[in-house]
């Protein structure tokens, strides 16, 4: 789960909204140069260049130059973890991630034509995508641990064999990471449309009816 921004209870500062907005234009900044020059010719300096800010601002958010290609924020997955683990008690694990999901995705709207591009970099450099999908599933794990420690543990004698969270949390974080992917790829393919969170949504309902056969051009 990458570079969406989170709804919370209590506005956000301006400071904070200064930091994300500044985060969002390097990553597009990035983006836009990796289209028009390739990957491979586009530098740290080009990038915050292209923004108005230093390099060393740059490290202040990203890690790594691929980092900005890639839209990796680990902030947003720990946002997302932490709303699964404080949702209702009455939700159950499932509603609990498609809601804190939900949430994250009703931001990314206004930045569809990004996402496009996103997958238009990725598509060309192999080694990006591999970064994506590794820090996926890197997210899927720290997931699946959240939604454990939600469930709590099983009940005498109904736990499983090995560590780890166990199969339920780790196949509903999986899923759920498929199922955002998903719903980010059709939304971006797929401009004026439906809102991305309206897609997800749609997703999970195909998920939640067991994969039927849809009905045709569905």
């Amino acid at each position: 789960m990458h570079t969406l921004q989170c709804v919370t209870d209590a506005p956000l500062s301006l400071r904070e909204r200064k930091k994300r907005a500044t985060k969002a234009a390097l990553s597009e900044a990035a983006l836009r140069l990796a289209a028009d020059h390739g990957v491979e010719h586009v530098t740290v300096e080009a990038i915050s260049h292209a923004v108005g800010v230093s390099p060393r601002t740059f490290f202040n958010y990203f890690d790594s130059r691929d980092d900005a290609f890639t839209m990796i924020d680990a902030e947003i997955a720990q946002r997302v973890r932490d709303a699964v683990e404080a949702a209702p008690p009455a939700l159950s694990a499932l509603d609990a991630v498609i809601e804190a999901l939900a949430d994250e995705l009703a931001h990314v709207g206004a930045r569809q034509d990004v996402w496009a591009l996103r997958a238009e970099v990725l598509n060309r450099a192999p080694h990006l995508l591999a970064r994506s999908l590794g820090a996926h599933m890197a997210d899927e794990l720290a997931m699946a641990a959240a939604i454990a420690r939600r469930l709590g543990p099983p009940p005498d004698g109904a736990g499983e064999d090995g560590e780890g969270p166990g199969l339920y949390p780790h196949l509903l974080a999986a899923v759920a990471g498929t199922a955002v992917r998903v719903a980010i790829e059709h939304w971006s393919r797929h401009t004026g449309d439906e809102p991305i969170p309206a897609v997800f949504r749609r997703v999970c309902a195909h998920l939640a009816a067991g994969l039927p056969d849809p009905p045709t051009g569905a």
